[in-house]
């Protein structure tokens, strides 16, 4: 592994003034990596919370600074506004050297970690561990089970689901499990699609979101078919809102938490870091 004693590593959330749980992934990694001391310094920053993405690098002082947007997609927000806040970029142009001298020191703008390959291992460890916590009435084999990975979509920006189509990818082409789809909430395959197009008993259901929210704890479940008045109810009582598995329309559904609080995503962090450094510029 490069030796980043030099470097600093800077995790850039969105956060939510809504959503409490939307900033604990980014402390999460941040506090692990901190903990194993590989870089000068690890700090977080966010677009909704403090502390500000436009204020973060007036505290980091090493030579070498990796900024990692954690984020599933390239988007709007870390093509356009991160790089804005970070003063990358002026008039949120897409176009930008990802790599910057600034005094005496140099910035490497990462990608966002949902475009990682490594990523897959993420997914594929979430799959497996809600089987193997819930393995009611026992647990099915993967080539007995349709994966689907579910995201948010949008028709406003392109790239939001190509990070989802290429895990699909990288899945199928491992032929571990029977079946392996995208679905979203609001783009074709629609997530409630999943009976119509499982041909498998068996749907374990991934959200390729970085936290848990509104979407992963109200809005899939019910995509789902689980009714309106329980997945509130549920909430209110600080239950999970999907039981798993549960069973609907004949077919016995799982449902995980997002990828994001997953514990492996800090080594994703590193090896998405290393692989920027070793590049010549």
């Amino acid at each position: 592994m490069e030796n980043f004693s030099d470097a600093a590593l800077v995790l850039v959330g969105h956060g939510s003034t809504l959503n409490a749980d939307s900033s604990a992934p980014t402390y999460q990694h941040a506090d692990e990596l901190r903990r194993r001391g590989l870089f000068a310094q690890v700090v977080e920053c966010f677009w909704k919370l403090e502390p500000s993405i436009a204020g973060v690098l007036r505290g980091v002082f090493a030579p070498r600074v990796f900024i990692v947007p954690l984020f599933i997609s390239e988007g709007y927000f870390t093509e356009q506004v991160i790089p804005r806040e970070l003063g990358l970029c002026a008039n949120d142009q897409p176009d930008f050297p990802r790599v910057q001298r600034r005094g005496t020191q140099t910035l490497f703008y990462c990608g966002p970690i949902g475009t990682h390959a490594s990523m897959t291992n993420i997914i594929l460890a979430r799959a497996r561990d809600i089987i193997e916590q819930h393995p009611f009435p026992r647990a099915p084999k993967p080539k007995d089970i349709a994966l689907f990975i579910a995201g948010h979509g949008t028709g406003n920006n392109e790239n939001s689901r190509v990070a989802i189509e290429r895990q699909v990818e990288l899945i199928r082409a491992r032929d571990e499990y029977g079946e392996v789809y995208a679905a979203f909430m609001e783009e074709d395959p629609r997530i409630g699609e999943c009976y119509r197009l499982a041909r498998t008993k068996h749907i374990v259901m991934v959200p390729f979101f970085i936290s848990d929210g509104l979407h992963s704890y109200e809005d899939i479940p019910m995509l789902l078919g689980e009714p309106e008045k329980t997945v509130r109810e549920r909430m209110r009582c600080g239950q999970p809102t999907w039981r798993n598995p549960s069973e609907k329309n004949g077919k016995l559904v799982w449902y995980t938490a997002s990828i994001g609080s997953e514990p492996h995503i800090a080594d994703v962090i590193l090896a998405h870091v290393g692989e920027i450094a070793s590049q010549e510029f």
